[in-house]
């Protein structure tokens, strides 16, 4: 198959259903040199910025998109399935149903997973937000301890002092209140802990983004334990700073690591555990290969908005090689960082701007939806953005509205 200027197309594969896999596969798919396959573990893109929402209520549909729906009629070939190897020399990668498909050009953006540094017990008695099984798996949890009960837990601890364990506190209060009212049962205070192991919350932001977020958190009922060390977990409490809290509900956004497929015989880390990569995002010592978003070594690596840079920036290069002019060298963009707050508070850093409360949320929302239109059509984008004011409409117990 050749392009609109008789050149053979090149075979594109993408591996990576989150912001950076996407994003490459929808600027590609604009492309006339490239034949494009996006290859994901999972049939759904996940706006994460919004998945703390949906464990407090928010219709699932605010933060999941369907990759079908994404693609669709894009040129874009979608192949479900888990990476198992790459064989660079022979221009292939191998799936885990043992599927092989041949690149030219290799995409790499696969994420990262949850990270519990080791600690006892933590793995099997804490709750993610990362994945909508997580969410669903722990909004079963406090729908079915409330109605077993018929009052809350003693204590609902959240580990994280980072954007989504901030996010979950600052919601979870209000979310409590509107489930014990759903349920009937008869209001009781309730209890949220947030445990951050630095000094102040938001630990990669000047202190004082922090301490302002702490003030609000207080405000709202949470009760910080800085400075304070996750040392285990059980069934029934979490061991901080040697100290037990009781709980039957801990959440942990605290720790993430690079995901599991790469290791030191194909790729090259850095002393973060991310992979090194040159000045066009190609991993190390690979001319065809190029790692983006929360894997590769980059100056903001871990934010969306990075993501969607890195796969900008490879597609435009790609664009140049193809044409035959110099490629550009990659440039780090600074991000801005939005922090909801509990509802209609957020707090937004941009370099040298700073806004908090209601200006905050406005800009938050304003972010939200320019996030969907770098994936969706105007129209659609809108309808995604919009589904943030649905709620859950049943009991995932009981099935009751």
């Amino acid at each position: 198959m050749s392009d609109k200027q008789g050149g053979e197309k090149q075979k594109i594969v993408i591996v990576g259903g989150g912001f950076g896999g996407v994003r490459a596969a929808l600027q590609l798919a604009k492309e006339s040199f490239a034949e494009i396959t996006l290859v994901s573990d999972r049939e759904d893109f996940y706006f994460y910025p919004r998945l703390y929402h949906t464990a407090t209520g928010g219709s699932e549909h605010s933060a999941i998109i369907p990759l079908a729906r994404l693609v669709k009629n894009k040129g874009i070939e979608l192949k479900i399935a888990r990476l198992e190897s790459v064989d660079s020399a022979g221009h292939t990668i191998m799936l885990d149903d043992k599927s092989t498909i041949l690149y030219d050009k290799l995409i790499i953006a696969l994420g990262v997973i949850t990270n519990y540094f080791g600690i006892p017990g933590l793995a099997e008695n804490s709750y993610g937000i990362k994945s909508l099984h997580e969410v669903e798996a722990f909004k079963r949890h406090l729908h079915s301890q409330l109605i077993a009960t018929h009052e809350p837990d003693l204590n609902y601890i959240i580990v994280g002092g980072g954007p989504t364990g901030i996010e979950l506190a600052g919601d979870m209060g209000s979310y409590l209140r509107e489930l014990m009212r759903r349920h009937h049962i008869k209001h009781r205070a309730v209890h949220i802990d947030l445990v951050e192991a630095m000094p102040h919350l938001m630990p990669r932001m000047p202190k004082y983004i922090g301490r302002k977020i702490e003030r609000r958190l207080r405000k709202l009922g949470v009760k910080l334990y800085l400075n304070s060390k996750v040392e285990g977990a059980s069934a029934n409490e979490l061991t901080v700073s040697g100290k037990p809290i009781s709980s039957h509900t801990i959440v942990w956004t605290a720790g993430m690591a690079n995901n599991p497929f790469f290791t030191p015989d194909n790729f090259t880390f850095s002393p973060r555990k991310k992979i090194l990569v040159d000045e066009f995002l190609r991993a190390e010592g690979q001319k065809d290969i190029f790692v983006i978003g929360d894997n590769a070594e980059t100056k903001n690596s871990g934010m969306a908005q990075t993501a969607l840079h890195d796969a900008d920036f490879v597609v435009h290069n790609l664009r140049f090689e193809r044409e035959g002019r110099p490629k550009l060298a990659y440039r780090a963009k600074e991000p801005f960082y939005i922090t909801p707050v509990g509802r209609r508070w957020a707090s937004f850093v941009w370099k040298s701007m700073h806004f908090y409360g209601w200006a905050g949320w406005l800009l938050r929302d304003v972010a939200d939806l320019r996030g969907f239109l770098e994936l969706e059509s105007i129209p659609a984008a809108a309808e995604q953005w919009a589904a943030e004011f649905d709620h859950e409409d049943l009991c995932p117990i009981c099935g009751t509205s």
